[in-house]
C-alpha cells in the first residue's frame, strides 16, 4: 500500500512539475507502481495475505468470546484487570 500512495504522490508530482520530481524520468517515477504489483504478486503466491486476514479474524473472536466471558462474570478478576489495560 506504501508504494501505491508512494506512486501516486510521485505521478501527481511529476505531472504538475512540482518539486525535485519535474526533471526525472516517467521510468523512475513509475517504479513504485512496478513494487506494489511485485509485493501483491508475492504476497499472494506466499499465502501472507491469507495468513493476516486468518490472524484478523482469530483475534476478533477471541475478543469476542472474551468479552461474553466477562459479561456472564466468568473471568476471575485478576484476568479481568490484565484484559483493561
Amino acid at each position: 500500500m506504501w508504494f501505491l500512495m508512494l506512486g501516486v504522490l510521485g505521478a501527481l508530482l511529476q505531472y504538475l512539475e512540482i518539486g525535485p520530481m519535474a526533471p526525472w524520468s516517467w521510468w523512475v517515477v513509475l517504479i513504485p507502481f512496478a513494487l506494489a504489483l511485485a509485493w501483491w504478486a508475492w504476497a499472494d503466491w506466499s499465502g501472507y495475505t491469507k495468513r493476516k486476514v486468518i490472524e484478523r479474524e482469530n483475534a476478533r473472536k477471541q475478543a469476542r468470546i472474551d468479552r461474553q466471558r466477562s459479561n456472564l462474570g466468568l473471568l476471575s478478576s485478576k484476568s479481568n484487570r490484565s484484559k483493561r489495560r
